[in-house]
């Protein structure tokens, strides 16, 4: 069985890119625009980790993910930030925020599939 990933990213070449190499991984792969469409495809489809940016427009990701969170139903869907923010302190506001992890852009392509394979296992 495929693991579902849901991607949420306004940038469209980071979607892109973080697409193809989950989707070479064997997992299967959904995308939302914004933290809005991020929440409601993960109450709808229930993935097993949801690759979340933080800077978009609508609902930002902390946001969401704090919904996604608070949210019995959606409580326990594992929750990695992608962000480019780096100053010091934002990983532990991104952590207080909810989240598993946080990967730091610009995204190391060769970790990512370990990363995400730490948190649900491999793709097929």
């Amino acid at each position: 069985m495929l693991r579902k990933i849901l991607i949420v990213e306004d940038n469209e070449q980071n979607r892109i890119m973080v697409r193809d190499i989950l989707q070479y991984h064997g997992y299967e792969v959904i995308e939302a625009h914004d933290g809005e469409e991020g929440l409601s495809m993960a109450r709808r489809h229930m993935p097993a980790l949801v690759l979340m940016d933080i800077q978009m427009p609508v609902m930002d990701g902390l946001s969401a993910g704090q919904a996604l969170r608070n949210d019995p139903g959606t409580s326990a869907i594992k929750l990695i930030a992608l962000t480019s923010f780096a100053m010091k302190g934002d990983r532990e506001k991104i952590m207080r925020a909810g989240f598993d992890d946080y990967i730091a852009k610009p995204i190391d392509t060769r970790r990512l599939p370990e990363i995400v394979k730490k948190y649900v296992g491999s793709g097929i």
